[in-house]
């Protein structure tokens, strides 16, 4: 839900970055130098960049001109937020690296922050000598020279970034930003429909582009922008509250109102860019540079949320959404995301108070609704997610391809209910909506099979499914399964041991597997399936099933033909 909300300026080429690990240390004394240094490495590859940040600045204590532990604390304290501390070591970090880029750009932004202008261009320019140094400085350059009040040397700074065709985008959007700021509305004009035909998904562009529109007396061709970004599928409340703007007949302010605005527009720029591009520990850095510059406070807090989120960093994810003002239009979407974040920290109470209080609010938000009806069917409370996105259908009127999710939902909710006509009836509709869609052939497909109903359609769903996933182990388990029930067991076989090797420690996979081996005779490896089916944490209901087939077997039971089952047939 959140990522159509905060949509990232797109790189047109990649950079490779370590990807995010499951966070949570809880600090403690370690004792000795080496004892801190360890922990400080274990708190940094869980991403707790606080406590590695504390256990590193402890470590120092005992070995304070040690420059592997000046760098990384100097990192962590940037990861973190915490800037005092990190411009204190960035300083020590250049005493023996005089091209350390971050401890540059920290600096520069010191600098930034104290009106030296001169001086914060001369560290962004010595942070330029990696492909997102010479971005950052490109962009970081050319507002200080804004701030002089220089609009050549300001727009002729971004003309570096030539030289690299994945930095087109970012030229146009900002080069559209600093003209806009500088009163050049030509020059602004003409990059700001280069940004948009580049990425006209792009939240910012289409706000600052919009903006510009509506400063210059062409709100029919704003809406224009901001309804075609909508119907794109994006709900977004930034957006319709510059239509609100515009129907109340509002003069809007400028997209960019100072340099460090400016400033802070670049750092969210990359860091959206660069989260998008799984980039997470340096998105982190510039989501925490964006969030501490003149930018917009709740765009910056939510992409820090966002980032923290998929760092798996919920307790931080959570902190962050929490500083999103009231007044803003990203309250609401704060709101569901800190839900979000303690449904997965298993606080499923809270998560459904926060967003009861939130529907109370405003009883037509959609998104409030369907993240319920998900908070409810994460917690099998079947009945009440499928209350919930109910109560969120009656908000649409036609219903269009992208609610294909909730039906395809409420129908799993449904089935669980073992209220299979409603379920069966929503299935069928989710996939009116989205006919290629593996996982609706699969669940409507798996499902038939299991009550043994309209075996050929069912067979020909999965089959669908398996073509468009095929390295998919549940939906290939699908397929086995379909051929076990019409008593092809041969041929069941052979797709359950495929749906085995792709998700080897399934339970449901696993007893699937056991069973169709018991059929065609080799009873001893289908009694070690369903003890691996057992082993692997299977639910009660399921765990008292395999027990018995561990102990007794499978009973005898007739294949049904798809003939049979045209029109319907047992519970399975």
């Amino acid at each position: 839900m959140r990522k159509s909300l905060l949509l990232a300026l797109p790189l047109l080429g990649t950079f490779a970055f370590a990807a995010p690990a499951v966070a949570g240390l809880q600090l403690s004394d370690p004792g000795s130098l080496s004892g801190s240094y360890l922990a400080g490495r274990y708190a940094g590859k869980l991403k707790d960049m606080n406590a590695a940040a504390a256990y590193f600045t402890r470590a120092l204590a005992d070995d304070p001109d040690n420059s592997v532990l000046i760098e990384r604390a100097f990192v962590l304290h940037l990861s973190a937020g915490e800037f005092a501390e990190a411009e204190e070591y960035a300083t020590r970090v250049l005493a023996f690296n005089s091209k350390h880029r971050m401890a540059r750009i920290v600096l520069g932004m010191r600098d930034l922050r104290s009106g030296h202008w001169q001086d914060a261009r001369k560290n962004f320019e010595k942070s330029a000598y990696t492909p997102v140094g010479e971005l950052t400085s490109a962009l970081l350059v050319a507002w200080t020279y804004a701030g002089e009040g220089k609009p050549v040397e300001a727009m002729a700074a971004l003309d570096v970034l030539d030289a690299n065709e994945t930095f087109a985008n970012f030229k146009a959007f900002h080069a559209a930003i600093l003209a806009d700021f500088l009163g050049n509305r030509l020059r602004a004009e003409q990059n700001y429909k280069l940004a948009q035909e580049a990425a006209p998904t792009s939240l910012r562009v289409v706000q600052a582009y919009g903006n510009f529109l509506e400063r210059t007396n062409r709100t029919a061709e704003a809406r224009k922008l901001y309804t075609a970004f909508l119907e794109g599928g994006d709900r977004n409340p930034l957006i319709n509250l510059a239509i609100a703007g515009i129907d109340a007949k509002k003069s809007p302010a400028p997209f960019v109102s100072s340099p460090m605005f400016g400033v802070g527009e670049a750092m969210f720029s990359l860091g959206s860019a660069l989260a998008s591009d799984q980039g997470l520990e340096v998105a982190l850095v510039y989501a925490q540079l964006a969030a501490a510059s003149e930018g917009d406070p709740a765009v910056a807090q939510t992409l820090l949320g966002d980032i923290l989120e998929d760092m798996e960093r919920y307790e931080a994810a959570i902190s962050a959404y929490d500083l999103v003002k009231p007044t803003s239009a990203l309250r609401a979407n704060a709101d569901i995301e800190v839900a979000v974040n303690l449904q997965r920290l298993e606080r499923a109470t809270e998560a459904k108070a926060k967003l009861n209080a939130l529907i109370a609010k405003d009883p037509k938000n959609f998104e409030a609704l369907i993240t319920l009806g998900n908070v409810y069917r994460a917690n099998e409370e079947f009945a009440g997610a499928s209350d919930a996105y109910t109560r969120a259908l009656t908000l649409v009127t036609t219903p269009a391809n992208e609610h294909w999710t909730v039906f395809y939902y409420r129908g799993i909710a449904f089935e669980r209910q073992k209220i299979w006509d409603k379920a069966e009836a929503d299935f069928r509709k989710a996939l009116s909506l989205e006919p290629a869609q593996p996982m609706i052939l699969n669940y409507l497909g798996y499902s038939l099979v299991e009550k043994k109903m309209k075996l050929d359609e069912a067979m020909g769903m999965i089959r669908k499914a398996v073509e468009l996933k095929p390295n998919d182990g549940y939906i290939v388990d699908s397929l086995g399964w379909a051929h076990f029930q019409l008593g092809e067991y041969d041929e069941a076989v052979k797709h359950l041991e495929r749906a085995s090797e792709l998700k080897p420690a399934d339970p449901t996979v696993a007893e699937h597997l056991g069973d169709a081996y018991w059929r065609i005779g080799r009873t001893l490896e289908a009694r070690f399936q369903w003890q691996h089916a057992k082993d692997n944490g299977p639910e009660k209901e399921q765990l008292l099933k395999i027990e018995a087939k561990i102990k007794n077997g499978l009973a005898d039971e007739p294949a049904v033909t798809p003939a049979q089952n045209e029109t319907g047939g047992g519970n399975g």
